[in-house]
């Protein structure tokens, strides 16, 4: 339990790995791709996310999938280079600022996307071999409810639990807090899962 709060870090590199991690995770891929390629503004489309999701309504699948891709990868970027430069606890803060900053980005009004995506990039930065564990509990939810929302929801919950259990306990409540906030963020979706009108995988309308 020690462990948990033995932060290997001073508080000017936390900041430092905090200010850094949500700058790259503001960065709005969604609406960005989605202007670049004439498509107007992402926000006044669908649910008005810019995450990956929202991007597939205007039809484009190719922008879409590199949404989801940079929307990862900016995450994936602020561990990584958090972790060269200072180590793993500084590479999960970056990791969780840069989930953070795609939430709530400064630049659009703190209103940003629902996070799986850098969730997922953040994995990929501090811990790789969760992103299988994230991926096979996201599949096997997938072949079993259908649902894509409830899919990933479940795969946020487990992974602070395997992290835990692994002996990651800094990391394991980091992600906790993530898999709060993700949880919070997908408010809609799980009403619309209580109420049986979520859309199921390939469901079309």
């Amino acid at each position: 339990m020690s462990e948990l709060f033995n932060w290997q870090i001073t508080w000017g590199v936390a900041i430092g790995a905090l200010a850094f991690g949500y700058l790259l995770g503001s960065i709005p891929f969604g609406l960005l791709l989605t202007r670049a390629a004439g498509l107007g503004d992402i926000r006044s489309i669908g649910s008005g996310n810019i995450g990956a999701t929202n991007v597939l309504r205007t039809g484009n699948k190719k922008l879409a999938a590199a949404t989801l891709l940079l929307d990862a990868l900016k995450a994936t970027a602020a561990a990584v280079i958090a972790y060269l430069l200072f180590g793993k606890d500084a590479a999960t803060l970056a990791g969780f600022a840069a989930f953070m900053g795609h939430l709530y980005p400064v630049w659009l009004g703190f209103k940003g996307g629902k996070g799986v995506a850098t969730y997922i990039g953040t994995l990929l930065g501090i811990s790789p071999w969760m992103v299988l564990v994230f991926a096979g509990v996201w599949l096997s939810m997938a072949k079993i409810t259908k649902y894509s929302s409830l899919s990933a929801l479940v795969a946020t919950l487990v992974i602070p639990v395997v992290l835990w259990f692994i002996n990651e306990p800094r990391v394991a409540l980091v992600m906790a807090i993530m898999t709060v906030i993700s949880w919070w963020k997908h408010e809609a979706n799980i009403r619309r899962l209580i109420a049986g009108t979520e859309s199921r995988i390939g469901q079309k309308g």
